[in-house]
């Protein structure tokens, strides 16, 4: 277990695994990375990293959809669900700062 607060930085940082890829840029989107990462001040690697997260999400995302609609399609929601949902719908929107008005 790390003690100190530099030892504990460390092992945080080291936490996930990481393999090192080779990518090949075009000089033009190197320019525009580089330009956000002095924009930033965060590093190439980590622009690149959660870049593709991002991009890597919307998979993640559309499977999420795919299984609902695979789900609703397998049991159809009652008459019963609909009312109580379209309660909990107004419920929350009810609650939310910008209805208050």
């Amino acid at each position: 277990m790390c003690c100190c607060p530099i030892e504990r930085a460390i092992c945080h940082n080291m936490v996930m695994a990481r393999t090192q890829t080779l990518v090949q840029l075009s000089e033009e989107i190197l320019a525009q990375l580089d330009a956000r990462v002095a924009r930033e001040g965060r590093s190439r690697s980590q622009l690149i990293r959660e870049a593709l997260e991002g991009y890597l999400s919307v998979d993640r995302e559309g499977e999420i959809d795919r299984r609902i609609v695979e789900a609703y399609t397998r049991v159809p929601p009652t008459a019963e669900f609909d009312a109580t949902h379209e309660w909990s719908v107004r419920r929350s929107i009810g609650q939310e700062p910008w209805e208050k008005g």
